[in-house]
C-alpha cells in the first residue's frame, strides 16, 4: 500500500521532469532563433538623443553574415540575396564576391560588397592595427546605387543638418556664423547625425573639436583613383586644427606609419553610438573623419 510519503516523492519526480522538459523547450526555441553567427541591428526609430538599442537579426542564415547586415541597415536599397548577389531594390543586382583574391590597395581600389567586411574595426583598442583599415573599402557599385552616382544626383538628396558649432575658416579659426552643414537624408544618415549633434552639445568640454569643414565633396581619395566617402554626403570633418593625418608620413599606402591622434575618445564614441566609424580607427588614419558606416559598426560586434 502506497503512502502519502510515496505520493509525495512521486509529485516531486514528475514535477522536476516537467520543469526538466520545460527548460529544454525553451533552450531549442532560442537556439533555433538565433546562430553562431547572430546579428543584432540599429533600431534607428530610437528618439533623438536616445542611445541607439540593439536588436537580433531575423533572416536565412545560409547567407553570408556580410549580406545579411546589409540589408538590415539598408533595407530600402538591398531587398534580398540570391545565387551570390544582392538584389537590389530596383530588381538590379550586384555580385556579392568576385571570387579574386586581392592586394591591401586592390580591397580600397576594387571591393566588391565582401571586401568591405576584409578588415577589422577594434571597438577594443584605440591603436589600430597594422593594415586594418575598415570602411575604406567601398563597393562604388552598392554606394553610387544608393547615394547617387554623380554630383548632381548625390546634391537632390543633400539637406540642412543643424550645426551649432561653427565652420573652420582657412586661418585656423571658427566661423559661428555657419551653424548648418548639408548632409543626405538617405538611409537616415542625416537623422542620425542630428542625434550626434543633441548628444554633444551637451558637452561644452568638447566644442572646442567639432567647428566642421566639410561634408559632401564629390572628388578621389587623394593619392588614388577611388572615390572619397565625402562623395556621397554621408560623411564630415570636423577639428581640422587638431587632426592628423598618416600621408604626413608617407604617400605608399603599403608603407608603415606611425599613429598619432589628438581627439577626445568621447567624441568618438558619440559618433559610434548613431552608426558613424571614425577615421582614426583607421591604421591609415584621417583623425577629424567621420563616416555613415552601421554595416561597419554592425559587423565588428558580430564578430
Amino acid at each position: 500500500m502506497k503512502t502519502n510519503k510515496h505520493y509525495i516523492a512521486a509529485g516531486l519526480v514528475l514535477a522536476a521532469m516537467c520543469c526538466i522538459i520545460t527548460t529544454a523547450t525553451t533552450s531549442c526555441k532560442r537556439a533555433n532563433a538565433t546562430s553562431s553567427e547572430e546579428v543584432t541591428i540599429a533600431d534607428t526609430t530610437s528618439t533623438q538623443g536616445e542611445e541607439v538599442t540593439q536588436t537580433p537579426l531575423a533572416g536565412d542564415n545560409s547567407i553570408p553574415q556580410g549580406a545579411r547586415i546589409l540589408m538590415s541597415v539598408y533595407p530600402d536599397f538591398v531587398k534580398d540575396y540570391k545565387n551570390g548577389k544582392l538584389i537590389m531594390s530596383d530588381g538590379s543586382t550586384i555580385t556579392y564576391d568576385d571570387g579574386r583574391k586581392k592586394s591591401f590597395v586592390e580591397l580600397l581600389d576594387d571591393a566588391d560588397p565582401e571586401d568591405m567586411f576584409a578588415f577589422n574595426y577594434d571597438l577594443n583598442s584605440w591603436i589600430p592595427g597594422k593594415m586594418q583599415d575598415a570602411g575604406r573599402s567601398r563597393c562604388e557599385e552598392l554606394f553610387k546605387k544608393m547615394y547617387g552616382n554623380s554630383d548632381a544626383a548625390v546634391r537632390r538628396n543633400l539637406v540642412s543638418v543643424r550645426w551649432p558649432f561653427g565652420q573652420a575658416t582657412n586661418g585656423g579659426g571658427v566661423n559661428k556664423n555657419i551653424k548648418t552643414v548639408k548632409f543626405t537624408k538617405i538611409n537616415g544618415a542625416n537623422k542620425q547625425l542630428e542625434k550626434v549633434v543633441a548628444e554633444l552639445e551637451k558637452h561644452p568640454e568638447l566644442h572646442k573639436y567639432l567647428a566642421q569643414s566639410g561634408a559632401f565633396y564629390w572628388r578621389p581619395v587623394r593619392g588614388a583613383k577611388r572615390l572619397s566617402a565625402h562623395s556621397y554626403g554621408m560623411t564630415i570633418d570636423i577639428g581640422v586644427k587638431f587632426s592628423d593625418y598618416w600621408r604626413t608620413q608617407a604617400r605608399d599606402e603599403n608603407a608603415t606609419v606611425a599613429y598619432r591622434n589628438k581627439y577626445p575618445h568621447e567624441i568618438v564614441e558619440i559618433f559610434e553610438k548613431y552608426g558613424f566609424i571614425w577615421g582614426g580607427r583607421w591604421y591609415h588614419y584621417d583623425t577629424m573623419h567621420f563616416e555613415y558606416r552601421p554595416e561597419i559598426l554592425l559587423h565588428a560586434r558580430n564578430k
